[in-house]
């Protein structure tokens, strides 16, 4: 398969950064590209995350991706999450306008099966109970709601998403900003982005992986995201209440609002990819339900 311009390009930049520091990687190859690529630098045990679509989301980016590595360095230390590289620094790195940081490649199950119900909420109930003591500086889930005012700015009307939806979208994510962006619930640290694709299963168990989103919000938003997701790989509503069981202290009617700024999230985000590479527009699942 032919790879795609910006695929290309994040593998050459990857290469040019970890050769720069003397990191041998003659067999590099691209290993996931979605919105973002990720390059293992084989044969150094290293994966390069090369931003090439959510820096867009970022106006520091830099700062952005500190946060993340200083996320990976806390929870890796407890063996938690993947980490940092140590064969060559994490960064945030730039190199012709690309931003990328440097992990510890980590062999896993790749096909991501779902969990079992109790392995998934007791990982999550571990990763916020560890979460809730890291010590620096995040950014908020009102962040999310910003980054979703800008892309809605930003789309134009197609066959696929009327200026009637997009004007329902911006009504909904005004809508549910009270209960879950602006939150009056306790917030912590939180992984913001927690699914099953950014979950491994290891010889040593279940880890996090892509700490991009962390930020401070209620528990309730990475509860949310992985009942979306198990939905969606076909768990069962009793799968779910097995779920909520094992992570403890929520109930499915706490959730509603969540699950649906969530929805809300996908569906504008994949409006926005689609409009960006329009040969992915057919394939693209962009819909608003009225």
């Amino acid at each position: 398969m032919t790879e795609k311009p910006g695929t290309a390009r994040a593998l050459a930049a990857a290469r040019a950064v970890a050769l720069a520091n003397s990191v041998a990687c003659e067999d590099a190859v691209v290993v996931a590209a979605g919105s973002n690529v990720l390059v293992h630098l084989k044969p150094a045990p290293v994966i390069a995350r090369v931003m090439t679509g959510t820096a867009v989301l970022h106006g520091d980016v830099e700062r952005w991706l500190a946060r993340e590595v200083a996320v990976g360095t806390f929870l890796g230390e407890r063996g938690l999450a993947v980490p940092p590289s140590d064969v060559l620094a994490p960064g945030p790195h730039q190199y012709e306008g690309l931003w990328m940081t440097f992990w510890e490649f980590v062999e896993h199950d790749a096909s991501r099966p779902l969990p079992r119900a109790h392995e998934l909420g007791g990982s999550l109930r571990e990763l916020h109970a560890a979460l809730a003591d890291f010590p620096g500086q995040l950014g908020q889930l009102s962040d999310v709601r910003d980054w979703l005012d800008r892309l809605l700015a930003e789309l134009h009307p197609s066959p696929r998403l009327t200026p009637q939806d997009r004007d329902l979208l911006r009504s909904h994510l005004q809508e549910l900003t009270p209960s879950v962006f602006e939150s009056s619930l306790p917030a912590q640290a939180i992984h913001g982005d927690a699914s099953i694709s950014n979950l491994f299963r290891t010889d040593n168990g279940l880890i996090w992986n892509d700490l991009e989103d962390t930020c401070v919000g209620p528990v309730h938003w990475d509860v949310a995201g992985l009942i979306i997701e198990a939905r969606a790989r076909g768990g069962s509503e009793d799968y779910v209440a097995d779920f909520l069981r094992a992570y403890g202290g929520l109930d499915i009617e706490e959730l509603s609002d969540f699950i649906a700024a969530h929805l809300l999230y996908m569906t504008v985000w994949q409006a926005f990819v689609a409009q960006r590479r329009p040969q992915t527009r057919n394939s693209a699942d962009v819909s608003v339900s009225h």
